[in-house]
């Protein structure tokens, strides 16, 4: 390697200062030193990084590229540094995390206290958002989300492996009993997370594949909590990951019905992303750990419950099946 590490803060800050000056204020150096180090790089790699004059600077092809290069080796540079520090010590820092609304709200929420008790010397930043993906290689060190990931780059851990169910309350179950057919189902459903909402969504009837219509005539919600509480004040049938519906199933504010209609468990999913690297600060592993510690105890739910109806099996026939 031609080219040395020490260049590459100051090419970095160049780029996203906009401009040799503006890095040499924010860098607190001589505006001829970073000058030549830009040159030294530029040297040593035999490229063109950056074209400039005197009122304008663009980044060539090349100089984006090895800008990536560098901010990863900076990254690690500095994960290694959090990981020598924190060695027999408590983590401390900043962490910053994406989280789902109702994740965040249902299942994070209530164990903070504890977190903040066990790390006093973490400060973290919570992002309520359901682009986590997105967020996780520019605005956050870690990411919760929902569903079936997409190939990616990052790191990946399932936190919850849950079950989609359906579910009533016993208001409604007292005056209604859960359709026979997919389309009396159909017909029951006023409200699901918009996730769910698809002209063809797979369900699977005693080992035999179908179909049910939810992108009409339904509520669409982008947030189960919301779907759970309409459901329990006696809006009809939904769907919900058991995992927001483990208390009200517990003390009765909720039913499960249909076990024998099942959907998907990857819709029900929620895992933790993190951008991949071989090293994991003490600062992100501490709220890594939380999060699997939180999760553990709903890593597997259950399919079912105790508290279950189920009309006959047979009933639902194949005719009514698509």
């Amino acid at each position: 390697m031609k080219w040395s590490l020490d260049d590459l803060p100051v090419f970095v800050a160049i780029i996203q200062q906009d401009g040799v000056s503006a890095a040499a204020r924010e860098l607190g150096m001589p505006k001829s030193t970073v000058s030549a180090a830009l040159a030294r790089l530029e040297r040593a790699l035999g490229l063109r990084l950056i074209d400039r004059s005197s009122r304008s600077l663009r980044v060539t092809a090349e100089g984006e590229a090895f800008h990536r290069q560098a901010l990863l080796i900076l990254e690690q540079a500095r994960e290694a540094d959090d990981l020598m520090a924190g060695l027999g010590s408590a983590p401390t820092g900043r962490v910053s995390v994406a989280l789902p609304p109702a994740f965040s709200l249902d299942i994070v929420a209530p164990r903070l206290p504890e977190f903040r008790a066990r790390h006093p010397g973490l400060e973290l930043d919570i992002l309520v958002s359901s682009q986590g993906a997105a967020l996780v290689r520019d605005r956050v060190d870690l990411a919760v989300v929902v569903g079936p990931l997409e190939d990616s780059e990052l790191v990946s851990r399932t936190l919850i492996e849950g079950d989609l169910i359906w579910v009533a309350s016993p208001r409604w179950l007292a005056c209604h009993r859960p359709g026979e057919t997919l389309d009396a189902v159909r017909a029951q459903i006023q409200v699901c997370e918009t996730r769910y909402a698809l002209r063809r969504m797979p369900v699977d009837i005693q080992g035999e594949a179908a179909n049910l219509d939810l992108s009409r005539g339904i509520t669409r919600v982008n947030d189960p909590l919301v779907v759970r509480r309409m459901v329990m004040a006696g809006g009809g049938l939904s769907i919900l990951p058991h995992q927001y519906c483990a208390e009200p199933l517990a003390d009765g504010r909720l039913v499960q019905v249909l076990p024998h209609i099942r959907l998907s468990r990857s819709s029900a999913r929620l895992t933790a992303i993190y951008p991949s690297r071989r090293l994991l600060s003490p600062r992100i592993r501490a709220l890594l750990d939380f999060l699997l510690e939180v999760c553990a105890p709903l890593l597997h739910c259950p399919a079912c419950c105790d508290s279950t109806i189920s009309p006959s099996a047979t009933a639902i026939t194949s005719s009514s099946r698509g």
